[in-house]
Protein backbone atom coordinates (compact mmCIF):
# COMPACT_ATOMS: atom_id res chain seq x y z
CA UNK A 1 0.00 0.00 0.00
CA UNK A 2 2.90 2.36 0.65
CA UNK A 3 3.75 2.42 -3.07
CA UNK A 4 0.34 3.99 -3.67
CA UNK A 5 0.98 6.67 -1.06
CA UNK A 6 4.17 7.88 -2.72
CA UNK A 7 2.51 8.38 -6.12
CA UNK A 8 -0.79 9.93 -5.03
CA UNK A 9 0.33 13.56 -5.16
CA UNK A 10 1.98 13.26 -8.56
CA UNK A 11 -1.05 11.46 -9.98
CA UNK A 12 -3.41 14.09 -8.55
CA UNK A 13 -1.37 16.91 -10.09
CA UNK A 14 -1.09 15.15 -13.48
CA UNK A 15 -4.86 14.60 -13.75
CA UNK A 16 -5.68 18.10 -12.46
CA UNK A 17 -3.43 19.67 -15.10
CA UNK A 18 -4.73 17.35 -17.82
CA UNK A 19 -8.25 18.55 -16.94
CA UNK A 20 -7.05 22.19 -17.07
CA UNK A 21 -8.01 22.81 -13.44
CA UNK A 22 -6.15 25.17 -11.14
CA UNK A 23 -5.38 24.23 -7.56
CA UNK A 24 -8.02 26.81 -6.52
CA UNK A 25 -10.69 25.23 -8.71
CA UNK A 26 -9.99 21.69 -7.50
CA UNK A 27 -9.87 22.80 -3.85
CA UNK A 28 -13.19 24.62 -4.22
CA UNK A 29 -14.88 21.62 -5.87
CA UNK A 30 -13.58 19.25 -3.16
CA UNK A 31 -14.33 21.72 -0.35
CA UNK A 32 -10.74 21.72 0.95
CA UNK A 33 -8.10 24.43 1.21
CA UNK A 34 -5.74 25.39 -1.62
CA UNK A 35 -2.84 24.76 0.74
CA UNK A 36 -3.95 21.18 1.40
CA UNK A 37 -4.17 20.39 -2.33
CA UNK A 38 -0.73 21.93 -2.87
CA UNK A 39 0.82 19.95 0.01
CA UNK A 40 -0.70 16.69 -1.29
CA UNK A 41 0.48 17.31 -4.85
CA UNK A 42 3.98 18.17 -3.69
CA UNK A 43 4.35 15.14 -1.46
CA UNK A 44 4.37 17.19 1.72
CA UNK A 45 1.35 15.38 3.18
CA UNK A 46 -0.77 12.30 2.49
CA UNK A 47 -4.55 12.89 2.38
CA UNK A 48 -7.04 11.05 4.55
CA UNK A 49 -9.20 8.59 2.63
CA UNK A 50 -12.32 10.84 2.70
CA UNK A 51 -10.31 13.81 1.38
CA UNK A 52 -8.70 11.68 -1.33
CA UNK A 53 -12.09 10.37 -2.43
CA UNK A 54 -13.50 13.92 -2.51
CA UNK A 55 -10.57 15.03 -4.67
CA UNK A 56 -11.01 12.08 -7.05
CA UNK A 57 -14.74 12.78 -7.31
CA UNK A 58 -14.02 16.47 -7.94
CA UNK A 59 -11.78 15.46 -10.85
CA UNK A 60 -14.84 13.65 -12.26
CA UNK A 61 -13.01 10.37 -12.73
CA UNK A 62 -13.38 6.84 -11.37
CA UNK A 63 -11.19 5.83 -8.45
CA UNK A 64 -9.98 2.85 -10.48
CA UNK A 65 -8.72 5.22 -13.20
CA UNK A 66 -6.96 7.36 -10.59
CA UNK A 67 -5.05 4.40 -9.14
CA UNK A 68 -4.08 3.00 -12.58
CA UNK A 69 -1.36 5.64 -12.75
CA UNK A 70 -0.02 5.15 -9.23
CA UNK A 71 3.04 2.96 -8.78
CA UNK A 72 2.36 -0.63 -7.81
CA UNK A 73 4.50 -2.89 -5.65
CA UNK A 74 7.24 -4.75 -7.46
CA UNK A 75 9.43 -7.69 -6.49
CA UNK A 76 12.33 -6.37 -8.56
CA UNK A 77 15.84 -6.74 -7.17
CA UNK A 78 16.74 -3.16 -8.07
CA UNK A 79 15.19 0.04 -9.35
CA UNK A 80 16.68 1.86 -12.34
CA UNK A 81 15.63 5.42 -13.16
CA UNK A 82 17.02 6.79 -16.45
CA UNK A 83 17.87 10.48 -16.60
CA UNK A 84 15.17 11.00 -19.25
CA UNK A 85 12.42 10.06 -16.79
CA UNK A 86 13.46 12.72 -14.28
CA UNK A 87 11.28 15.80 -14.34
CA UNK A 88 11.10 19.31 -12.95
CA UNK A 89 8.37 19.66 -10.33
CA UNK A 90 6.75 22.70 -8.80
CA UNK A 91 6.56 22.19 -5.05
CA UNK A 92 5.37 25.62 -3.96
CA UNK A 93 3.38 27.90 -6.23
CA UNK A 94 4.34 31.00 -4.24
CA UNK A 95 8.09 30.22 -4.09
CA UNK A 96 10.54 32.23 -6.19
CA UNK A 97 13.93 30.85 -7.20
CA UNK A 98 13.26 27.23 -6.14
CA UNK A 99 13.77 24.60 -8.86
CA UNK A 100 13.11 20.96 -7.90
CA UNK A 101 14.22 18.11 -10.19
CA UNK A 102 12.41 14.89 -9.19
CA UNK A 103 14.92 12.07 -9.56
CA UNK A 104 13.45 9.13 -7.62
CA UNK A 105 10.59 7.96 -5.40
CA UNK A 106 9.70 4.51 -4.15
CA UNK A 107 8.26 2.78 -1.15
CA UNK A 108 10.10 -0.20 0.29
CA UNK A 109 8.42 -2.13 3.10
CA UNK A 110 7.23 0.52 5.60
CA UNK A 111 9.48 3.31 4.31
CA UNK A 112 8.61 5.71 1.50
CA UNK A 113 11.51 7.49 -0.14
CA UNK A 114 11.78 10.44 -2.53
CA UNK A 115 14.86 12.17 -3.91
CA UNK A 116 15.05 15.57 -5.61
CA UNK A 117 17.74 17.99 -6.66
CA UNK A 118 16.90 21.48 -5.43
CA UNK A 119 18.52 24.51 -7.03
CA UNK A 120 18.10 27.58 -4.87
CA UNK A 121 18.69 30.77 -6.85
CA UNK A 122 20.09 33.97 -5.30
CA UNK A 123 17.33 36.14 -3.80
CA UNK A 124 14.89 33.21 -3.73
CA UNK A 125 11.82 33.55 -1.52
CA UNK A 126 9.47 31.13 0.18
CA UNK A 127 7.59 30.83 3.46
CA UNK A 128 8.41 28.05 5.91
CA UNK A 129 6.74 24.72 5.06
CA UNK A 130 5.92 21.54 6.96
CA UNK A 131 6.19 18.00 5.55
CA UNK A 132 5.20 14.56 6.81
CA UNK A 133 8.74 13.32 6.21
CA UNK A 134 12.17 13.20 7.75
CA UNK A 135 14.39 15.27 5.45
CA UNK A 136 18.06 14.90 4.55
CA UNK A 137 19.90 17.69 2.71
CA UNK A 138 23.38 17.38 1.16
CA UNK A 139 24.93 20.54 -0.30
CA UNK A 140 26.46 19.79 -3.70
CA UNK A 141 27.35 23.39 -4.59
CA UNK A 142 27.20 26.78 -2.89
CA UNK A 143 25.94 27.67 0.56
CA UNK A 144 22.59 28.22 2.22
CA UNK A 145 21.11 29.12 5.58
CA UNK A 146 18.49 26.65 6.80
CA UNK A 147 15.87 27.89 9.23
CA UNK A 148 14.21 25.05 11.17
CA UNK A 149 11.55 26.22 13.59
CA UNK A 150 13.40 29.16 15.20
CA UNK A 151 16.95 27.83 14.79
CA UNK A 152 19.37 28.59 11.96
CA UNK A 153 22.29 26.67 10.51
CA UNK A 154 24.60 27.66 7.62
CA UNK A 155 25.48 24.83 5.24
CA UNK A 156 28.33 24.87 2.72
CA UNK A 157 29.36 22.49 -0.05
CA UNK A 158 29.79 19.00 1.39
CA UNK A 159 27.70 19.68 4.52
CA UNK A 160 24.57 17.68 5.31
CA UNK A 161 21.51 18.19 7.48
CA UNK A 162 18.83 15.78 8.71
CA UNK A 163 15.64 16.86 10.50
CA UNK A 164 11.96 16.16 11.12
CA UNK A 165 9.99 17.98 8.41
CA UNK A 166 7.10 18.52 10.83
CA UNK A 167 9.05 21.52 12.14
CA UNK A 168 8.42 24.61 9.97
CA UNK A 169 11.49 25.05 7.78
CA UNK A 170 12.92 26.96 4.82
CA UNK A 171 16.27 27.26 3.04
CA UNK A 172 17.38 30.89 2.67
CA UNK A 173 19.75 32.08 -0.06
CA UNK A 174 22.78 33.85 1.46
CA UNK A 175 25.02 34.13 -1.58
CA UNK A 176 25.15 35.62 -5.07
CA UNK A 177 25.50 32.11 -6.50
CA UNK A 178 23.01 29.28 -6.84
CA UNK A 179 23.00 26.57 -4.21
CA UNK A 180 22.39 23.00 -5.39
CA UNK A 181 21.42 20.33 -2.89
CA UNK A 182 20.35 16.72 -2.91
CA UNK A 183 17.14 16.42 -0.87
CA UNK A 184 15.93 13.06 0.42
CA UNK A 185 12.48 12.66 1.98
CA UNK A 186 11.78 9.60 4.17
CA UNK A 187 8.13 8.77 4.87
CA UNK A 188 7.24 6.13 7.43
CA UNK A 189 3.99 4.22 7.59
Amino acid sequence: MNDFLIGIGKRLKDIRKKNNLTINELAFKANVSNGLVSRIENGRTIPSLPVLLDLIQSLEIDASYFFEGVEKKSNAKFIYVPKESQQIIEKEVEAEGFKYMHIFSKSLHSLGFEAVLLTLEPNSKREKVITDAWEFKYILKGEVKYVIDNEEVVLKEGDSLYFNGKFPHVPVSISNESCVMLVLYFYTA
